[in-house]
């Protein structure tokens, strides 16, 4: 999470409605025209259902009531309105609570490719059409419980957990390599590097090695040097299996084994 930004997110109306300025809504238009043509083919089968099911507007940025009322019929979830910047407590509250937070600013015309902070697109663009596939909701609302229960230096660690998950996650399926990862399906330079660059290292994860995901250090400001791999969006359940319990003790078993040498040099390590 970005500690300071220069975006000031819009408020909702009492009917839950944003105003949007035509320019926010031309960069919209922007941004998810070109995303869609980077995507095909390399997004996974379950993202691709479910920006199906909700329908986004390519002309205008959608209210959130819209995207909410396929989200609660479907999984119970809905789109939560929050600053351009919250605390990791109220992150994890609300993901408990199955309120996915959305920051309601979209970016610049300048930071069109790349921003630190998550904005508008990248959260309804990049993670609710996964957030009507069951194993994927499911799993994002136990994160949630997970990191309540949490130190703030265990929090560190669990990040990782949701950076190599939720956000920079690839699909090893028959088909080929697919993203299901926010953070790439946002991004038309990631996609494109996630899945054809031979430097990239990518891992297979599953629940028997979730400790290396947790010693495995990341920079928000690159490309990523190591993705993890699922085989299926399902292979979730069994990491979401985990008792809170378990998982803080791997947390406190990573924190004594300590990290593995960064691939990147050290700047902004997370």
């Amino acid at each position: 999470m970005a500690k300071h930004t220069k975006y000031v997110s819009k408020n909702v109306d009492e009917q839950g409605n944003i105003a949007w300025t035509a320019q926010e809504n031309k960069i919209w238009q922007l941004l998810i025209t070109r995303q869609l043509a980077h995507i095909k083919n390399k997004a996974c089968d379950e993202y691709i259902d479910g920006l199906a099911k909700l329908q986004l507007p390519t002309d205008k940025i959608p209210q959130l009531e819209d995207v909410s009322k396929v989200l609660r019929a479907t999984t119970g979830w809905q789109c939560y309105p929050v600053p351009a910047l919250i605390g990791f407590g109220e992150f994890f509250k609300l993901l408990s609570e199955k309120k996915f937070p959305v920051a309601t600013f979209i970016r610049s015309e300048e930071e069109l490719d790349y921003l630190q902070e998550p904005d508008i697109f990248h959260e309804i663009f990049g993670h609710c059409p996964l957030l009507l596939n069951p194993s994927f909701a499911n799993y994002t609302q136990a994160y949630g419980k997970m990191g309540l229960k949490a130190s703030k230096e265990q929090r560190v660690f669990l990040a990782r957990l949701y950076w190599f998950t939720v956000e920079f996650g690839l699909l090893n399926t028959p088909e080929g390599l697919r993203i299901y990862g926010g953070g790439i399906i946002s991004s038309p330079s990631e996609t494109n590097y996630a899945l054809t660059d031979k430097k990239v290292e990518r891992r297979l994860l599953n629940k028997e090695n979730v400790m290396d995901v947790l010693r495995t250090p990341y920079r928000i400001d690159i490309m990523q040097p190591v993705y993890f791999m699922l085989n299926k969006v399902s292979d979730l359940d069994s990491i979401r299996e985990y008792e809170v319990e378990d998982i803080m003790a791997l947390i406190e078993e990573a924190k004594a084994l300590g990290l593995f040498a960064a691939k990147f040099s050290p700047k902004a390590v997370a």
